[in-house]
């Protein structure tokens, strides 16, 4: 939706229904991701692909159809891979596309969305695909319009939403996913009961997550930052590994990292801080415990907005740092902005372990939780990132 949301721009200011089509799911080797959008105009004009040409035609087609009608079509096309020569992905995938009329009346968060988009500000769509098991429509076959409730959407923001899907207790159920997949920058279905049960799946919703991977930083290559980087990805954060020790800092010791720098540490997060790089979203992980590094690189990280600081090493090492830090002329209103010791107190020793209790701080410090058993608490369990109640029974 990024790559056309110029178009998406012009259209919406024309003031006319266009129509819009989106990949919500994809099997085996789709062309293009979730999310990716072809628009049509009301003059005809065509923006973006939902594959690459394969079938461009025929959402065309059905996006043209779909402007006038007004009634929304999730449309199914693919073709094996021994009938790859014939219409249809050539590629042998399988994609789902969500076909929609877009106009004031029908979708008036749309303008809000793309300058949410433009300005930076994370933003959700999520749209209902699927009604009891009603399933997407084979190219080839009849339409059906008896499913009133596809095509209802939900704008989720990380502190409001607007639009409903049919139930507060359905709305806040979603709300609460939809916050989670967003701060996470994914895009996926989500399958939940008519009212929010977790345990059922009427209703198949799509999750699109207009925002980037959050960042987690991690700063020196040890074999802890190797744990805390695979931990970080499976988190959803895009991670990043410095240090400035080229025999450390190797692909061969993080092969799956999305980055890897050879710098001073405090060198490269200044620059990224000086390319607007480092959000409130983003975490860093200071693993390095060593004066040499810890200090000019804290005092950098204090001027950031991140959303996490942590730097690991005994509590003797944390006097120390924060000695230093103080010599330095940190404030202690910034000193207390540091995790250190970092990690939560879950008896971690190995590195795996370590992970783990950092991680599940990390986690703490987006949603507010206690840090305590859960078998030892009573009342809600879910809540938001305000410590408000979004769901009281996670079924």
């Amino acid at each position: 939706m990024r790559d056309v949301l110029d178009d998406l721009d012009a259209l919406w200011a024309d003031g006319r229904p266009f129509g819009m089509a989106r990949v919500v799911r994809t099997w085996h080797s789709a062309p293009r991701p979730p999310g990716a959008a072809m628009a049509v105009g009301p003059d005809g004009d065509a923006f973006g692909s939902v594959s690459g040409g394969c079938v461009e035609g025929a959402v065309y087609e059905l996006a043209r159809e779909v402007t006038d009608s007004g009634v929304p079509i999730l449309q199914r096309y693919g073709i094996s891979d021994d009938d790859a020569g014939a219409v249809g992905l050539t590629c042998g995938g399988v994609i789902d596309v969500l076909v929609e009329r877009v106009d004031p009346r029908g979708f008036a968060e749309f303008g809000d969305v793309i300058a949410s988009v433009r300005s930076g500000e994370p933003v959700a769509v999520v749209t209902v695909i699927e009604v009891d098991g009603s399933g997407a429509v084979a190219e080839g076959e009849s339409h059906t319009t008896g499913v009133p409730l596809l095509g209802r959407r939900l704008v989720v923001w990380p502190d409001r939403h607007s639009g409903t899907l049919g139930s507060d207790r359905l709305d806040d159920a979603v709300v609460d996913d939809a916050r989670g997949m967003l701060a996470a920058g994914s895009t996926e279905v989500l399958r939940l009961g008519r009212n929010g049960e977790r345990r059922a799946d009427e209703l198949a919703l799509f999750v699109q997550s207009l925002a980037p991977r959050p960042r987690m930083i991690v700063f020196g290559a040890i074999d802890f930052a190797a744990s805390m980087a695979r931990m970080g990805a499976f988190l959803g954060f895009r991670v990043t590994v410095c240090d400035a020790r080229p025999v450390f800092a190797t692909r061969r010791r993080f092969p799956e990292v999305d980055d890897l720098v050879v710098d001073w540490p405090h060198r490269y997060l200044e620059g990224q801080l000086d390319a607007g790089a480092v959000d409130e979203r983003t975490v860093l992980c200071v693993l390095t415990h060593d004066p040499k590094f810890d200090v000019p690189l804290l005092q950098v990280a204090l001027r950031t907005s991140a959303a996490y600081i942590g730097a690991m090493g005994s509590r003797r090492t944390h006097v120390d740092r924060i000695t230093r830090l103080r010599e330095a002329g940190v404030g202690e209103q910034d000193i207390a902005r540091i995790s250190s010791p970092t990690g939560l107190d879950i008896g971690a020793r190995t590195p795996e372990e370590t992970a783990v209790s950092i991680a599940a701080e990390i986690v703490q410090a987006r949603w507010g939780g206690s840090g305590s058993r859960l078998s030892a608490l009573s009342g809600p369990i879910h809540r938001d990132a305000a410590g408000l109640t979004v769901r009281a029974d996670p079924a």
